[in-house]
């Protein structure tokens, strides 16, 4: 059945009804498969598939997938369906859209020169330092970002929803894992794909655990997917190096 329940709003404005517009399934309609949640999902998944083959198509899609996840999480916030509010998920989006952006001109520049065919970038290995920057920056971020979300939390109590201890620590290491992930992809990194895969393992349960189903199956998706990606990448280090010159770091 197609549902379009609202949580606060007796009287759901178009904004609303479009992110709560959902197909519902499962013993007494308890798993609501949400449309627009479903699409950006599904546009995230072809912009993986671009960034496997090093196509520079892999950030403009990616970033419509950013604008429409955007408002899939933060949704609950304005009371547009019963799920909790992602305050982490959708501000990584924001975070996601500029460093594709930066992701986008990186590959662009990089793709110059080449032939019509040809590879955007030829990835590489990361340094020690490069590597220990990374890692260091994910974990002092998820440290911070777990006390800016928690503080939104405890500042905005919702009768609507009850989030577990957990859930600011997950939505915090998906927060920063996702930013340094596709950082180290813009610099055409082997590592990236490393890097998506520890975002999986937090955020599949947490998916589910908050009743983003598409989003929970994707990174299961995505997990299989990054293995054949990082696959591919380290046999394009291996077969296509030296590396590119624009790729360097400064």
């Amino acid at each position: 059945m197609i549902s379009l329940a609202m949580a606060t709003n007796p009287s759901p404005n178009l904004f609303q009804q479009v992110i709560d517009a959902h197909y519902a399934f499962g013993p007494n309609d308890t798993y609501p498969l949400h449309y627009l949640e479903l699409v950006g999902v599904l546009i995230g998944v072809v912009s993986a598939w671009y960034g496997m083959k090093r196509r520079v198509w892999a950030w403009p899609v990616g970033i419509v997938a950013n604008v429409l996840l955007f408002f899939v999480y933060v949704g609950a916030a304005f009371g547009a369906d019963h799920r909790v509010p992602l305050f982490g998920q959708s501000g990584r989006q924001v975070f996601l859209f500029l460093t594709s952006v930066y992701g986008w001109w990186m590959w662009s520049r990089a793709r110059r020169g080449k032939a019509a065919e040809a590879p955007a970038i030829v990835p590489r290995w990361a340094t020690m330092r490069e590597r220990l920057g990374a890692g260091g920056l994910w974990v002092v971020g998820t440290i911070a970002a777990h006390a800016l979300f928690q503080w939104i939390l405890d500042s905005n109590p919702n009768p609507y929803w009850h989030p577990a201890w957990w859930y600011s620590w997950c939505d915090a290491w998906i927060f920063i894992g996702s930013m340094v992930a596709t950082y180290a992809m813009a610099r055409g990194w082997n590592e990236f794909w490393l890097s998506w895969i520890l975002v999986d393992l937090v955020g599949v349960p947490m998916g589910f655990a908050t009743g983003y189903v598409p989003t929970a199956v994707m990174y299961i998706f995505y997990g299989l997917f990054v293995l054949y990606g990082f696959s591919q990448w380290v046999k394009a280090t291996r077969e296509e190096g030296p590396v590119s010159l624009e790729l360097e770091p400064a």
